[in-house]
């Protein structure tokens, strides 16, 4: 609690005219509020001066205790600082969109015999990317549209170079199996050049390229090589009319970014429209928005979502964005001009259109999912006496009779629960199937930072088990100086059925709730939500280390070969799915070891 008043006035007053960046502290040290500033010294002054400020921000400013600037040299680079710092610190009175993974791309690659494939992380200068794409799914379905038309290759290097007889994708109709010749290489490059057109949007080319192709067969009575063609040109077809939705203008590269409010709750939809068409869209749903403008928040979403990512030529908005130092900045990452319009007309009108009742649909599906979560959260509190819980973690310990264990945090927080936030712990250095000291360990690596003051506090840790798994909880809590931690057992009851289970309280008292009320599927949907990624965690883990342990078992394949397989065929998994003729191409293996390694690994 403060005892004093923060007095700004000997900082405002050594604070310069010059473009920066702005933190406030309050008494405890955490991070209120960060800015940018074109004149330090009035955007920081604009606070202790108002009088007209939101009730949000006057709160804010109660509770500063220390001011911190860094001067920069233009109001480009105080709006990267600015940026990069929210994302980092997540102030608590910033407006934060949640910092999802990259976007995923379409790649072909610059192989002899490129291939075509799903693509997230840095671009490299030797491949083709297209996109990005706003999920996984579309990138996915355009990759499996383009091989019903072109027939392009999808398989790792490792299979292809590999291969002796054509896969099941080529006897399906969806690989002209170059791996073993029955493509020439000239014809696969006009396939590769096709579908680049198709990916910039230039269809028109591709039908006239096929169709011209296919005539000059038919007159040349190659009748074979002109029903294939025609098949393409079906493809293509088909494709068009159900794939995406198409611009007339041109081979366009634009975001639409449309935003919808309905009281305290904000959703911006951003439609990405690539090569003309329009590739879908993504609503994002930011925290502390609740009392900005539909400009601030707009502004906001382009800041922290294109610094540091590609941005396309143009920016379709329905609100005001009069950054210049944004616009140049982000042409400057770009390597090419970005404009930002707001005046939407004809086609950008449809589109605009289009990105603001998609805002609103997930807005409205929003409120009714959080409805059902406030209705949940609300039944908890009222259960525990919380009247103020808001943040959850939860533990699981995943093994195979010991082997390969791992533990999973997950948290739920706002209504939701928060994957960027989750963690995994390798476990390692204790007797195995030891789940006691298991989640001793996780919870002693996670908590230990908290008493060290780092990282977000929980209202309540829910640990997976009965009540020896809580009594670890309870004495990492003690060692570490944290005996004010609400936790609470989760055990599975004595029939181990889903609505059966018990919640163990520290003083030894067992709860168990109606199947149907609330507040338990609350609490199921976070245990689970912990004991889902522990499990995939630890499969993926046990996978590898089986492979590996299998590899060092086998008789005759030492550190060397062992290098060999790994490189030849580019991971484990890869290994385990190669046949003895594959094997044997491997330097150092003969066809005894390899059918050995087979075994082994079947």
């Amino acid at each position: 609690m403060r005892t004093e008043k923060f007095d700004p006035q000997p900082i405002l007053a050594s604070l310069p005219l010059l473009p920066g960046v702005y933190r406030f502290f309050d008494a405890k040290g955490e991070v209120l509020y960060v800015g940018k500033a074109k004149q330090l010294k009035k955007r920081v002054a604009s606070y202790f001066q108002k009088t007209n400020i939101s009730p949000r921000i006057r709160l804010m400013v109660s509770h500063v205790a220390r001011i911190e600037t860094t001067v920069t040299r233009s109001e480009a680079e105080a709006l990267l600082l600015e940026n990069n710092l929210i994302k980092s610190l997540r102030p608590r009175y910033n407006i934060l969109f949640r910092d999802d993974k990259s976007y995923p791309y379409i790649m072909l690659t610059g192989d002899k015999f490129p291939r075509l494939t799903y693509y997230r992380g840095a671009p490299n200068r030797q491949h083709q990317y297209f996109g990005p794409y706003p999920n996984a799914y579309a990138a996915k379905e355009s990759i499996q549209l383009l091989q019903k038309i072109f027939h392009i290759r999808t398989c790792e290097n490792s299979v292809f170079s590999n291969r002796t007889r054509p896969c099941l994708l080529h006897q399906i109709h969806r690989c002209t199996a170059p791996c073993v010749k029955l493509i020439s290489a000239e014809d696969y490059q006009a396939d590769i050049r096709n579908a680049v057109l198709l990916l910039q949007g230039r269809h028109h080319e591709v039908e006239q390229t096929l169709r011209a192709a296919m005539e000059r067969a038919a007159e040349g009575q190659h009748y074979e090589q002109a029903a294939a063609l025609r098949d393409q040109l079906r493809a293509l077809h088909t494709v068009q009319q159900k794939q995406f939705v198409e611009s007339t203008g041109g081979a366009t590269d634009a975001d639409i970014i449309a935003l919808a409010q309905q009281d305290e709750l904000v959703c911006v939809n951003l439609a990405m429209v690539r090569g003309g068409r329009h590739l879908g869209d993504k609503s994002f749903f930011p925290e502390h928005a609740e009392d900005l403008s539909a400009d601030e928040i707009v502004q906001a979403f382009i800041a922290q979502h294109y610094l540091n990512r590609s941005v396309p030529p143009l920016l379709v908005l329905e609100a005001e964005c009069n950054d210049e130092a944004l616009a140049q900045l982000l042409g400057e990452q770009a390597g090419h001009a970005v404009k930002i319009s707001q005046a939407a007309s004809g086609e950008r009108k449809q589109w605009l259109d289009m990105a603001q009742r998609n805002a609103l649909l997930a807005l409205q599906q929003r409120k009714a999912q959080q409805g059902g979560q406030r209705l949940r959260l609300d039944k908890l509190r009222e259960l525990l006496d919380m009247p103020d819980l808001q943040r959850i973690e939860c533990f699981d310990i995943s093994h195979t009779m010991g082997e390969a264990a791992q533990a999973s945090c997950v948290v739920y927080e706002n209504l939701d629960m928060r994957s960027s936030q989750y963690r995994r712990y390798n476990i390692t250095g204790i007797t195995p199937g030891d789940d006691y000291a298991a989640m001793r360990q996780a919870l002693t690596r996670r908590y230990q930072k908290l008493s060290a003051g780092e990282g977000a506090r929980p209202d309540l840790i829910l640990i997976d088990g009965g009540l020896g798994q809580l009594h670890v909880a309870m004495e990492v809590a003690h060692e570490l100086g944290l005996n004010d931690l609400a936790l609470i057992g989760v055990a599975k009851g004595e029939e181990r059925k889903a609505g059966l289970e018990q919640l163990v309280f520290p003083d030894g008292a067992v709860r168990q709730l109606r199947s149907d009320d609330p507040a338990l599927h609350l609490i199921q949907q976070i245990r689970d939500e912990a004991h889902r990624f522990a499990i995939t965690g630890h499969r993926a883990k046990r996978g590898k280390a089986r492979i590996t342990s299998s590899l060092e078992e086998i008789s005759g394949v030492g550190d060397k070969r062992r290098r060999s397989l790994l490189t030849h065929f580019g991971g484990l998994r890869e290994v385990a799915q190669a046949s003895v003729e594959q094997l044997c191409q491997v330097e150092g293996i003969s066809k005894a070891l390899a059918e050995a390694i087979y075994r082994q690994l079947h």
